[in-house]
């Protein structure tokens, strides 16, 4: 009864804070606007160059509203929320353009307000406010947890752990593991070990090496102000699904715990962040995914379907806007589109597109609007066509950052190199089977061998007073689609 309760407070206070939103939005429409993605998927550098496009005019020629006259200008407002962050605009422009760096990931939630002055398109003048809220996409892993006991949670890690390549990366939590006795008595030191292997498990399958996507807690691989505290020092244990954690045990303090995770990292980010988003941005870094081998695709596809179940997904109407408003679009988008010659970039798309495709369609038929775009926020390269013997390969120019190496050549961050990246199969059942990845050899001269370089911000060329804008790929197709019916 006491379980049931809470979740009516909980329904209860959810649709308080929807209609207070629904108040503010009716005399001042707001698209609360969220952008996530796992590490390293580009996060911080697609929030700074789409904000950088609408405050000095990008090239955006797909995004019509912009490119048909309409958008009179866009300005910075401070944030409606004063307990979270404001995302660090200035000093991200700052870093990718005078320091030609990339920014550091997102590792915790920020916010930032942009407010777009347009004409309707029947000549009204209107302002539309965009409220961008970033947030680690390993967050929304955690959701799920909601919904599944401790013993249910541990079971399924222990799954996942003894899966290749996981197994490997897992022994020496899982030996630790299984000599401990779950019904024996709680010991913290027994415990903090535990919670130490566990973590140091799900970082190592973060590695470029295997690039596993589905690792929650989230919190354990990003802990900020939490490190160390008992809402973030627990582990699986080996228990039956259905049974009952003796009083005083080592697996009671572990549900305990895992419920006070739950509690205080999961809860408060779902009422407070997640369940106001009107739309969602999911950037995927299917590159590393790719690179690592097809045990990572199939995690990256189990990942992105738990994290397309978390959303509230559906049309937006009337009621559902007071009460409970809806993820009525949602953007998958494949990073770093400029690693590859734009011959790939269709299959780059495809490639996402298979990976999404299964829990899309349920999302689908929930009424949400769902797309699939290949893009690079900020592109680092240029294209050209380099001769190797006879054939003119499609290649791509650009800086790589220092210390990358290929083709043992370790660059020095500043000299500019042609490197050809290869084709990305077609064959998509290969790809996922593991068949597109046998036979490739690195010792032939013109094998591709998938492991992509990584590259240095471009050099701008001022414009006069004038800030240069960030050269892009498709941003301006995925501004249409987030926000261009709301600019109509």
């Amino acid at each position: 009864m006491a379980s049931s309760f809470s979740d009516i407070v909980e329904e209860a206070r959810l649709s308080a804070r929807a209609l207070l939103d629904y108040g503010e939005s009716f005399f001042n429409p707001t698209v609360r606007l969220g952008v996530t993605g796992l590490s390293r998927a580009g996060k911080t550098v697609f929030i700074t160059a789409l904000v950088h496009g609408l405050l000095r005019g990008g090239r955006f020629p797909i995004f019509e509203p912009l490119s048909g006259g309409r958008i009179g200008g866009a300005r910075l407002e401070p944030q409606p929320d004063d307990a979270v962050p404001r995302f660090d605009y200035e000093g991200h422009v700052r870093t990718l353009i005078d320091e030609r760096r990339w920014p550091e990931s997102t590792t915790d939630i920020s916010e930032l307000r942009l407010i777009v002055d347009y004409q309707r398109q029947n000549g009204a003048d209107r302002k539309l406010t965009i409220d961008i809220v970033d947030y680690p996409g390993e967050w929304l892993l955690d959701l799920p947890l909601l919904d599944k006991s401790y013993e249910q949670w541990s079971a399924e890690s222990f799954a996942l752990a003894r899966e290749a390549p996981r197994a490997q990366l897992a022994t020496e939590w899982i030996r630790l593991t299984t000599s401990l006795a779950p019904a024996g008595g709680a010991n913290e030191q027994v415990t903090l070990t535990a919670a130490k292997l566990f973590t140091d498990y799900l970082r190592a399958c973060r590695d470029d090496r295997f690039a596993m996507s589905l690792l929650p807690p989230g919190r354990f691989l990003m802990p900020g102000n939490l490190a160390g505290s008992p809402a973030l020092t627990f582990a699986p244990l080996d228990v039956p699904i259905e049974g009952t954690a003796p009083d005083g045990s080592l697996w009671a303090m572990m549900k305990r715990r895992y419920e006070a995770y739950k509690s205080i990292v999961v809860r408060p980010f779902f009422r407070d962040h997640f369940s106001r988003l009107d739309r969602q941005v999911v950037l995927v870094d299917a590159l590393a995914a790719f690179n690592a081998g097809p045990e990572a695709l199939h995690d990256l596809e189990a990942a992105l379907a738990g994290i397309l179940d978390c959303f509230r997904v559906g049309h937006s109407t009337f009621l559902s806007s007071m009460f409970r408003p809806r993820i009525d679009r949602i953007l998958f988008a494949a990073t770093k589109a400029d690693h590859l010659h734009h011959t790939s970039h269709d299959r780059l798309e495809a490639i996402l597109r298979r990976t999404v495709e299964r829990a899309a369609s349920r999302a689908e038929v929930a009424g949400a609007t769902i797309d699939v775009i290949a893009l690079s926020a900020v592109r680092a390269t240029r294209e050209a066509q380099v001769r190797r013997g006879r054939d003119k390969l499609p290649s791509i120019l650009g800086t790589p950052l220092a210390g990358e190496v290929a083709n043992g050549e370790t660059f020095d961050g500043h000299t500019e190199v042609a490197t050809f990246p290869g084709d990305l199969p077609t064959d998509l059942d290969g790809l996922f089977s593991g068949g597109a990845f046998r036979g490739l050899s690195t010792s032939a001269p013109d094998a591709s061998d998938f492991r992509f370089l990584r590259f240095r911000p471009p050099q701008l060329e001022p414009n006069g007073t004038q800030e240069p804008s960030l050269p892009h790929i498709r941003l301006d197709r995925a501004l249409q689609f987030l926000i261009g019916d709301r600019l109509q």
